[in-house]
């Protein structure tokens, strides 16, 4: 066992073979944890169980970077922001690896077998982690930015381009011992950036284009006959060479749209490996670089004049054929320039993507044109084949857009696209399988939380989203908008079907909804009002004046008909919708509101101010219950333009989104930071503080500026430059050339608890972070004895003192032995078992079998767990509502998502079965039509039905039995 101890703030304890990827622990102590101290995965702070696992990440698919499919072609990698991606295509899943680098990634290659993958960030580092364990294994720094690292086919290399070099690295895991990015050789030639590379299918050789206009092609070994090789014909920057399968030709396109075919006079197998004359010896020169210079054993080799002379039968490349993409495209105005290509070398199929969204699709090498499609109005940053290369992915950074597109039958795979501005507010609906979200960009979007992909996307709204908002019953999502209007939209037919607006134009900046479902209310930012709507007629019922400055936030009580609203006059009304027209209680808080949320006892209220505090509220009595100050809390942190101190700056932070658990206990808070608070409701104090990302590249994220980047006229952070975040002017959609750059501020705009109390999210800068509860790493033991062991449990489980097993693995609470338990308690004792559970089990059962029916296999025999369970227990449970509500949700979300899922497959079998009982009737009508008996005793029918009874095989005449029968009998044998 080997201990690894690296700059990057990572404690690595791993085995010897990286093959085996059984990594015993993993500390990270360093900026790349999501959280602001060491925590282990199995810890738990005081009070109840907190969503503290990075879960997933939402509302972006793709920001910049190359994208990358697995090996087996069923799952694309995608680079979002200083995060990765992977979409299971085949299973329609997507997945965020728990990895972060420092900046935004610009690159990733994946390892030819699928374990490892490297990622590199805007700065130049590199990390190299498992696909496996899904943790980072090692960081090397470049220090340059890199435009593309690829493994070699056969895996035992990996080239960079670094600047004007290309560097070979021996790929990890091939040895019998831990050595990542042990360098091999420093490639020279090119006179400005290399931009992209190829490898041959032998891992042989590689080509580089540059963006000095020509195309190197470079031996990865010694080769008498090729050092390097050096090809013009372009008169723009290389934005794509390719080498054909087992050959040296070679296909290069520059940004231009100019394509050259090169055929190369010698094979693969016709590179002689070099060897030296006795006596002499090749010139040794060290390479450049901190990091380089590390690496001892293996140096920069450069032959000499003579020792060049000398060599025979150099490889001579002949341009065979040149191409324009301007007269496929036949534009006669304007051409789009090239902003991404990709080759599959086995169909011969080469794509190229343009600056406007077009996309060719040509066989080579006769530069035949397949199919032509615009996929965006941005450019297509990325392009990406399968390994059959049916599938094509592409990646287009100004929308966030990801496509996948099957060229054959010209039908996308995926299509998805998050919000290309800022998010500004989510919701759950009331079961937790959906989550709505909408943004600056207009757009509502409704995610499914257990697959991780938008299904629908709403686009009626003029102007920025200012809210959203589930139904009771989690069919129809509201949504109130800068525009003037609150939309309504079905979720069965995809429609807008009502829309609420006001008698005088006005901006709309919070939504409630009762908790029946039949009130709608909105806040107005310029006229101070409340409008209220009836959700069965759309009709104005009433407007509730009485604020005298913009209204910020809304909420109605959980338990009672009560609205309370937020204003920038520091105070928070109650109305009471249906009775009262005025305000029914006016409280009084010392700076501007900016958010209240009830509690779900439907009594308390929590109300968050300017000043950076939460103060809870007895909305009966209306009096203060108690306060937490929050200026610590949210963290300091300056932004690199900002001339005052990060203390300074905090003073104007406060914050501006709140959330009560599930439960009531806890309450989550956060605002313009990236941290994000967790206190508890009783004691008034922090729980817990995480820290969103630790992504350098946007802005506010450090509490002190480089001195590096200061100078005597100021930060260089004022200069403009070409990093950052393209923004477009308003109306210009195709060939802006008149976008400028920023750096975003990280930032929560909203928080949200799941109705489960198993996750919450937070829109953020960086997207949609999930965060969920893992109960497999936890050891939570209750009311645990000296007696009580694992063997103690088998051995009540053993003598079929079933109760007693239950209860004993319950105090235990190790899933597994809970597990073992429950399945092995017969089916006919389920009844008896929960008739003498105790209430204190009963709570912890059903939200055990909640958890587990979403992944175990036998769905039928804990649905009978379950319906026992409610059945024996169901008036206790309805008396004690409020605390299991969580657990009754779960089991609801994970039995409606089951049904879902087995209804689909169900009903392809049906129609399947059909088929075969009609493809029967229809035989054996065709048999008496020609005389024959359908299954008649023949002597051929004899020996088939001897040899199947020899095996044991029944064989049905389905002319004997009815269509009924015949269904069974095929379900049986199916």
């Amino acid at each position: 066992m080997q201990v690894n101890i690296k700059s990057c703030g990572h404690i690595l304890l791993s085995y010897s073979s990286i093959h085996s990827f059984r990594i015993n622990l993993v500390w990270s102590i360093g900026p790349r944890s999501s959280q602001n101290a060491l925590n282990f995965p199995n810890s738990k702070g005081p009070g109840p169980d907190i969503p503290k696992m990075f879960s997933n990440l939402l509302g972006s698919v793709y920001k910049k970077g190359n994208l990358l499919f697995t090996p087996d072609g069923n799952s694309v990698m995608s680079p979002v922001g200083n995060r990765v991606t992977v979409f299971d295509l085949k299973n329609n899943k997507s997945e965020t690896l728990p990895i972060e680098a420092r900046m935004n990634i610009t690159c990733i290659a994946l390892s030819p077998d699928g374990y490892t993958f490297i990622v590199v960030s805007e700065d130049g580092e590199a990390l190299l982690c498992s696909l496996v364990s899904k943790t980072i294994l090692h960081t090397y720094h470049f220090h340059s930015p890199i435009h593309a690292i690829k493994f070699s086919p056969d895996g035992k290399k990996f080239a960079v381009t670094r600047e004007s070099k290309v560097l070979v690295f021996h790929a990890p895991g091939r040895t019998r011992e831990y050595n990542p990015f042990v360098l091999h050789r420093t490639f020279y030639g090119p006179y400005d950036e290399t931009v992209c590379l190829d490898w041959t299918s032998n891992s042989s050789a590689f080509c580089v284009g540059s963006k000095d206009m020509n195309t190197r092609v470079f031996g990865a070994q010694h080769f008498s006959n090729l050092i390097v090789y050096s090809m013009g014909g372009h008169n723009d920057v290389i934005m794509g060479a390719y080498f054909e399968a087992d050959s040296l030709d070679l296909y290069t396109i520059s940004a231009n749209g100019r394509l050259n075919v090169w055929d190369c006079d010698t094979d693969l197998d016709g590179l002689k490996p070099f060897e030296a004359p006795d006596g002499e010896t090749s010139t040794i020169e060290a390479p450049d670089g901190e990091d380089e210079a590390e690496e001892t054993k293996d140096k920069v080799v450069r032959m000499t004049k003579d020792e060049e002379a000398k060599m025979v039968d150099k490889i001579l490349y002949k341009r065979t054929a040149k191409h324009s993409y301007k007269e496929a495209r036949g534009d006669k105005a304007g051409f789009g320039k090239v902003t991404s290509t990709a080759f599959h070398k086995n169909t011969h199929i080469l794509v190229t993507g343009f600056e406007d969204g077009v996309f060719f699709l040509h066989e080579m090498p006769d530069f035949n044109l397949i199919h032509s499609l615009s996929i965006s109005d941005q450019n297509i940053a990325s392009i990406e084949f399968n390994k059959s290369g049916d599938w094509i992915a592409f990646g287009c950074s100004g929308l966030g857009q990801l496509l996948v597109w099957e060229w054959q039958s010209e039908t996308y795979v995926l299509k998805q696209q998050g919000h290309f501005n800022n998010m500004n507010c989510l919701a759950y609906s009331p079961d937790a399988q959906n989550l709505a979200t909408g943004g600056d960009d207009g757009k509502v979007k409704v995610w499914n939380t257990s697959s991780g992909f938008c299904f629908v996307t709403f686009t009626e709204h003029l102007a920025g989203i200012t809210g959203v908002t589930f139904n009771q019953k989690g069919q129809v999502v509201l949504s109130s908008s800068l525009d003037g209007t609150v939309r309504a939209f079905d979720l069965n037919r995809y429609r807008n079907f009502r829309t609420f607006t006001s008698p005088r134009p006005t901006q709309f900046s919070c939504l409630a909804i009762d908790p029946s479902g039949d009130i709608v209310c909105a806040g107005a930012m310029d006229s101070f009002e409340i409008f209220v709507w009836s959700m069965q007629t759309g009709r104005l019922l009433e407007v509730l004046a009485g604020h005298e400055g913009p209204i910020s936030s809304l909420s109605f009580s959980p338990t009672q008909v009560q609205l309370a609203s937020a204003s920038w006059d520091n105070t928070v009304k109650i109305w009471d919708v249906f009775e009262h027209k005025g305000a029914k209680e006016t409280l009084n808080v010392l700076s501007h509101v900016l958010c209240v949320a009830y509690h779900p006892g439907g009594v308390e209220l929590a109300v968050s101010g300017l000043n950076a505090q939460i103060s809870f509220w007895d909305t009966t009595e209306g009096k203060q219950l108690g306060t937490i100050e929050g200026r610590h809390d949210i963290g300091y942190s300056r932004k690199e333009e900002e001339k005052i101190t990060a203390k300074k700056s905090a003073f104007g932070k406060a914050f501006n989104t709140i959330c009560y658990s599930a439960d009531g206990n806890c309450i989550l808070a956060a605002g313009r930071s990236k941290n994000v608070c967790i206190y508890s409701v009783a004691d008034k104090l922090l729980m817990k503080k995480f820290e969103i990302s630790c992504n350098l590249s946007f802005d506010g994220m450090e509490e002190f500026l480089d001195k590096r980047k200061m100078t005597e006229f100021g930060s260089l952070a004022l200069v403009d430059s070409t990093e950052g975040t393209d923004v477009s002017l308003p109306g210009v959609k195709k060939g802006d050339m008149s976008s400028r750059h920023w750096k975003p501020e990280v930032r929560v705009s909203s928080v949200q608890f799941s109705p489960t109390g198993r996750a919450w999210a937070a829109t953020t800068t960086e997207g949609l972070l999930i965060y969920s509860l893992d109960h497999n790493l936890v050891f939570d033991p209750f009311d645990l004895e000296l007696d009580i062991t694992p063997s103690s449990v088998k051995s009540s489980l053993a003598k079929g003192e079933y109760s007693t097993a239950l209860m004993l693995s319950f105090r235990l609470n190790e899933q597994q032995l809970i597990q073992e338990v429950l399945e092995m308690i017969p089916v006919s004792d389920v009844e008896v078992i929960l008739a003498n559970l105790p209430d204190v089990y009963v709570d912890k059962l059903m939200t055990f079998i909640a958890t587990l029916i979403e992944s175990t296999a036998h769905i039928e025999f804990y649905l009978i767990w379950a319906r026992q369970l409610l059945m024996q227990h169901g008036p206790k449970l309805k008396q004690r509502s409020q605390s299991v509500m969580t657990s009754l949700r779960l089991l609801q979300k994970n039995v409606t998502r089951k049904l879902e899922e087995i209804g689909k497959i169900c009903d392809h079998n049906k129609y399947s079965l059909q088929y075969i009982i009609s493809l029967s009737q229809s035989k054996r009508k065709l048999a008496q039509a020609e005389g024959k008996e359908f299954g008649s005793d023949t002597e051929e029918g004899t020996t088939t039905d001897r040899e199947g009874a020899e095996k044991g095989i029944s064989i049905v005449d389905p002319s004997e039995s009815g269509d009924s029968d015949y269904m069974d009998y095929l379900i049986d044998h199916t």
